[in-house]
């Protein structure tokens, strides 16, 4: 005689009665109303047994081996008693779970996985069939290199974490899987090298993760940082992205967290600072001279995408600020348009240009940009709309910002600079004054999951600055970063692993 559905803490179990458990999986799950969830019935010996799966999460040839197995049992088994022991010896995968819970196991079920339920038996089998559909690794088109690893992460969580696995073999590295979403379930990963990390700063993240509240993560891991940082207002990033495998395990050795969210090619890293998105994987392919180079033309680019503008349009605005060295500076007659009007229209021109650029298709956006930069700028100066320098110094800062590595750096700090230009066109030089300190005092008063935002420029210190202003050599760099509060300081220390 079969029990009646259990319930523990409110959860419904797996009953022994299969025509219950049919009638609650059907429900749940719209069979024969949704096709993509996919139901077979196999009888081995005298009991039934069912198989329930996405179909276009799984690796459907598995499937039917599994099946096949499962059938076979009627041709070489007669102890019936022992079906269960039968068919779990049967289910040849390399990771099986036995659940009690439905919801449980629908929830597997969700993600890609195969549940197998057996009239008689109060439990179901979870067996690991996913086949996620995707692309392959390649390398991302934001973080190229000249020399280097060509393999970037993908949209499939596990593909991600073996990439990373693949770099750093350590049997400290940790990844804690949960899932975020009352409805997507969405598979969120922590991932962390265990006597390294700070145990706070990762019981920080897995608290704010766990204690997210929410339907579903449409955008995946952008959602999923708003949660977890404050955000409001502020522009500027305080994680940081990156789709390299590389970059991504060398912050991993230096103690900080990364976070992988499935469906995603970019992973989270944390703790960040502002200097961490001023960084490039190239500087670190080259030799430390050669790589300290290319970090100050960087930075550099850096510089004008965020104070060229704003301080020709000073210059040019109170021309007794130049020395007689630079008096050229400026336009040598006064157009049609005020200055200040010509500086934001071309400014935003360029946003356009950006904007218009990622919504053409690639096979014509090289032709779309040509036509932007040399016809309509041609003709905007012959028509008088703008000046040449107008063009010129729009131009460069256009390019600092291309030059920035952060995407996310680059339009925050363009949008600092048409606050500074707005500040210079109202107030002069005191607006330049103003908006240059407010500047410094938002970014100083940031933080980043309690971690300074302008560190190691406030609160200073030397040594890390040191890093940032010169590519070190990796044998000199024995230490990491302090901000991430590391537990073991030393990288060359020998802790006990061989």
């Amino acid at each position: 005689m079969f029990s009646y559905m259990k319930k523990e803490q409110g959860k419904e179990q797996v009953h022994q009665s299969i025509q219950r458990n049919r009638k609650y999986l059907k429900d749940k799950l719209g069979i024969g109303v949704t096709f993509d969830v996919d139901f077979r019935t196999l009888h081995v010996l005298g009991r039934d047994i069912d198989f329930y799966f996405v179909n276009g999460l799984v690796d459907t040839d598995y499937v039917i081996e599994i099946l096949k197995k499962i059938i076979d049992i009627n041709d070489d088994e007669t102890n019936k008693r022992k079906i269960d022991e039968i068919v779990e010896n049967r289910l040849t995968n390399h990771q099986i779970e036995k659940v009690e819970e439905m919801d449980k196991a629908i929830q597997q079920l969700l993600s890609g996985l195969l549940i197998v339920v057996i009239d008689g038996v109060s439990h179901a089998y979870i067996v690991d069939t996913r086949n996620y559909p995707g692309r392959g690794p390649s390398e991302p088109d934001t973080e190229k290199v000249v020399r280097g690893a060509r393999d970037g992460y993908t949209e499939n969580i596990i593909e991600n974490t073996g990439l990373t696995r693949r770099r750093v073999r350590d049997e400290g590295l940790r990844f804690e899987i949960m899932q975020v979403g009352e409805r997507s379930k969405m598979d969120v990963c922590v991932v962390y090298i265990e006597d390294i990390a700070d145990p706070g700063l990762v019981d920080e993240i897995k608290n704010q993760i766990n204690s997210i509240k929410v339907d579903g993560l449409a955008m995946a891991d952008k959602s999923l940082e708003e949660f977890i940082v404050s955000q409001g207002i502020n522009p500027f990033p305080k994680v940081r992205y990156t789709e390299r495998p590389d970059v991504a395990s060398a912050h991993l050795f230096e103690g900080h967290v990364l976070i992988m969210v499935d469906t995603s090619p970019s992973v989270m890293i944390t703790p960040t600072t502002y200097f961490h998105h001023v960084q490039h994987a190239e500087e670190y392919r080259q030799v430390p001279t050669v790589g300290t180079f290319v970090r100050w033309v960087r930075f550099f680019g850096i510089f004008a995408s965020l104070l060229l503008l704003p301080l020709w349009l000073l210059f040019v605005l109170h021309p007794e600020l130049l020395p007689p060295e630079l008096s050229y500076i400026g336009p040598n007659e006064e157009g049609n348009i005020p200055i200040i009007i010509q500086v934001l229209l071309a400014d935003l021109g360029i946003e356009f240009l950006r904007i218009a650029a990622i919504h053409t298709p690639t096979a014509l956006s090289t032709a779309m940009g040509l036509i932007a930069a040399v016809l309509i700028g041609e003709i905007a100066i012959e028509v008088g709309l703008f000046g040449p320098e107008v063009i010129l110094y729009v131009a460069l800062s256009a390019i600092g910002s291309y030059s920035t590595p952060s995407y996310e750096l680059a339009i925050a700090n363009k949008l600092t600079r048409l606050v500074l230009i707005l500040f210079i066109a109202l107030l002069g030089v005191k607006g330049f004054v103003i908006g240059v300190t407010l500047y410094i005092l938002f970014m100083a008063r940031s933080v980043s999951l309690n971690t300074p935002y302008f560190w190691p420029l406030i609160p200073f210190n030397a040594r890390a600055m040191m890093h940032i202003l010169f590519r070190v050599s990796v044998p000199l760099n024995r230490q990491r970063p302090s901000i991430v509060h590391p537990q073991n300081n030393d990288r060359l220390r020998n802790n006990g692993h061989n």
